[in-house]
């Protein structure tokens, strides 16, 4: 293995990241449970905040990658994000506040300097005054009632529109906001509940040895109005004095890049909890997004993911334990919620969600779930041998390799365990299982990998090129490049990389290289998620730990060829349909993200033979065989429907209107899961057509291989 840089080791005050940025920042993991439990707020030791805000005004401009200077450019950008972190959808403020907000914009980075936050206490205030003004007039929509026939659309992407400049202008706003809401409740009711819902309902009632009682449908006046005053609740009492200060600095941090964060004591106490990855749950991490606690990954082996119906994106909004009743989580502190959603093992939780490809937040399933705890032996790598058939009808043995995310024992590695369990040995081992099985090809499946260790992702490039550099890293000291240091080529036979748009940092380092080289195809989404930079965690002080610490960016990767994955990520050289790119999933979607940027290309050979010949015919005959496949057919219908929701900023306020396109969403759904599902299997296991045709492509990449058709796979 290369010796990797002192910045990039390991330590218990230093932490490098390299996983995709949703697991971090206000994101956390469901696992984690509240750093607030065990101590009262009357044992609680006040936080020296002004201490604080000048350590993080006087550090992050030494410590950030850019050296940009904290100065009035940073305060205008970080004034923007706080009042976005309340009111992202322009909604609750008015044009007025923001007017006297931004007058004082310039002054921010001054008064941070001294340790001076009062100003974040002055938003909060008004925003708390117009949520108080807002959920009253909510319950006034709500007693007067709506009429549903009335031909109107609401504006439901807001992010970009301007605030209400009067009084009227902002009720006739919320009027329609709500009527949105409300038709929304309204369309769910009339549409019936899918069959196979309701079996699934039955069956884990049955199994369970309990009776199926019908849960308690509220009214869509009753449904709406709860969630305001939920939401009221949460504003009136859930934000402390800690809260809102690392929000409000983390706007700051964020002004430098959306990766960076101000990690106050309660934070810093969380985010060691989550990285020291003991899950007990359902096995999900979670971001807060627009008030909802959003999936951001299903973690490999837990109960979701076995279970096989959520999914990145979708937004739990709701709770509830075995029969109870649901509690709704919407605008609950992330730390909070997820102490609703764990619970002893063997113990179900009922989530209500809204599923990802509804941005409109009309339509909810429910899905009950086992909790248990995530089995690390599941989250490994793993290997699989399938038969296949190429183009030229020739039969293939292919090995698929799916890897999570680039895991070690770091802490066995240190105390020099020879069988310290890491990424590396356990793809070894799949390989070395792959030869004695004499599979023809193999696939690397990266999938919603967000990534992990930078060693381990070295290690595993360099199984499958001889000696050679892997990645370069920038640092403020300039550009260092990390190569593979061992000269054995483990696998060498005809290898396809499989990726989606999760797939972050690690997995990009390694799909990148072996692109580069020639050495691979990459097969997948439109791109990989392009996050090109790392974290490292530094506290405030190292006498005590008290002031919190700062994330921030300190590097940043480019591949080989000189371009960096910031952003762009990896192009595959055969895009698949993907749902996806439907979604706004990626680093081109956070704001203040940092640019594009190329260094010198390092110097490397390719592979020989490079695959970059073949890639135009292996594309052409995927192609026609999509072309050809219903299944996709039918996914292409489904994922351009959503795609058009997701393009169109307004949606129709007709009940009708309503109705048909929730009916004619769960058709194409239907129409799908039967297309996918193998009635032969007894578990109803779901196929994967994008594995399946990843596989069809290995299969003639292997015919036109055939100088190396055979796998040449050696123990170093």
């Amino acid at each position: 293995m290369c010796r990797i840089p002192p910045c990039m080791q390991l330590t218990k005050k230093y932490v490098y990241l390299l996983l995709i940025p949703v697991l971090f920042c206000s994101c956390g993991n469901e696992s984690v449970p509240s750093s607030e439990s065990g101590s009262s707020a009357s044992n609680k030791k006040p936080l020296p905040i002004k201490r604080i805000a000048a350590r993080v005004a006087d550090r992050l401009p030494h410590v950030h990658l850019n050296r940009n200077k904290f100065d009035d450019s940073i305060a205008t950008n970080a004034l923007a994000i706080f009042i976005d972190s309340f009111d992202f959808d322009r909604t609750y403020f008015l044009a007025s506040d923001i007017a006297e907000f931004q007058q004082q914009a310039t002054l921010l980075d001054d008064q941070i300097k001294d340790g001076d936050t009062s100003f974040a206490q002055v938003v909060f205030e008004r925003f708390k005054e117009r949520v108080l003004d807002r959920v009253a007039y909510v319950n006034q929509l709500l007693d007067k009632g709506f009429d549903l026939t009335v031909d109107e659309t609401y504006r439901w992407k807001r992010e970009k529109e301007l605030w209400a400049a009067t009084e009227a202008e902002w009720n006739e706003l919320w009027r329609k906001k709500v009527k949105n809401e409300y038709v929304g409740r309204v369309a769910m009711l009339e549409v019936p509940t899918p069959e196979e819902d309701e079996k699934d309902l039955k069956a884990e009632a049955e199994e369970s040895g309990e009776a199926v009682e019908e849960e308690k449908v509220l009214s869509p006046e009753e449904f709406v109005r709860e969630r305001y005053e939920q939401y009221q609740k949460v504003v009136e009492t859930n934000f402390d004095e800690e809260n809102i200060l690392q929000r409000y600095l983390s706007a700051f941090t964020q002004s430098y890049d959306p990766h960076s964060d101000y990690l106050s004591p309660r934070g810093v106490e969380d985010f060691d909890i989550h990285m020291s990855l003991s899950l007990v749950g359902i096995g999900a991490m979670l971001k807060t997004d627009d008030g909802a606690a959003e999936i951001t990954k299903i973690i490999a082996g837990g109960p979701a993911d076995q279970d096989g119906r959520l999914k990145a994106g979708d937004k739990i909004i709701a709770v509830a334990q075995g029969n109870e009743t649901p509690v709704s989580i919407m605008h609950w502190p992330l730390s909070k919620a997820v102490r609703l959603i764990r619970g002893e093992v063997g113990t179900e939780v009922v989530l209500t969600i809204i599923p990802a490809e509804d941005k409109t937040g009309t339509r909810t399933k429910r899905l009950h779930l086992i909790r248990d705890k995530v089995k690390l032996e599941e989250q490994a790598a793993s290997g699989d041998v399938f038969d296949s058939v190429g183009t030229n009808a020739l039969p293939h043995r292919l090995g698929v390799v799916t890897l999570p995310e680039f895991y070690a024992d770091f802490e066995a590695a240190r105390r020099g365990d020879s069988d310290a369990r890491s990424a590396s040995t356990d793809i070894l081992n799949i390989l070395n299982r792959f030869a004695t099985n004499q599979v023809d090809g193999v696939i690397l499946d990266l999938r919603n990998d967000g990534g992990g260790s930078l060693p381990e992702a070295i290690t595993i490039t360099g199984m499958f090129i001889p000696l050679g550099p892997v990645v370069q890293v920038r640092e403020s000291r300039g550009v260092s490049v990390l190569p593979d240091g061992d000269p054995t080529t483990v696998y060498s036979g005809p290898l396809v990389v499989l990726v989606n748009r999760i797939s972050a940092s690690a997995s990009e380092i390694v799909a990148a290289a072996l692109q580069d080289y020639g050495r691979a195809v990459i097969v997948g989404d439109s791109k990989t998620h392009g996050k090109g930079t790392v974290q490292t965690v530094q506290p405030l002080s190292m006498l005590s730990d008290d002031l919190g610490s700062l994330k921030v960016t300190t590097a940043s990767f480019y591949r080989i060829a000189g371009g960096s994955t910031q952003m762009r990520g990896v192009v595959p050289d055969i895009v698949l349909p993907s749902l996806f790119d439907t979604l706004e999933i990626g680093e081109e979607f956070l704001p203040n993200a940092l640019p594009w940027s190329q260094v010198n290309k390092a110097y490397y050979r390719l592979w020989s033979p490079s695959v970059k010949p073949l890639l135009p015919a292996l594309k052409e005959q995927s192609e026609q065989r999509m072309d050809n496949n219903p299944a996709f057919t039918s996914f292409l219908a489904k994922r351009e429907r959503i795609r058009s929701r997701m393009e169109t900023p307004e949606i129709s306020l007709l009940l009708t209107e309503r109705v048909e396109e929730i009916m004619a969403e769960q058709e194409l759904e239907n129409i799908q899961t039967s297309m996918l599902s193998d009635s032969t299997d007894d578990e109803k296991k779901q196929e994967d057509p994008t594995l399946d045709e990843t596989l069809l492509i290995l299969s003639d990449l292997v015919d036109l291989s055939s100088s190396n058709a055979l796998a040449d796979i050696q123990r170093p």
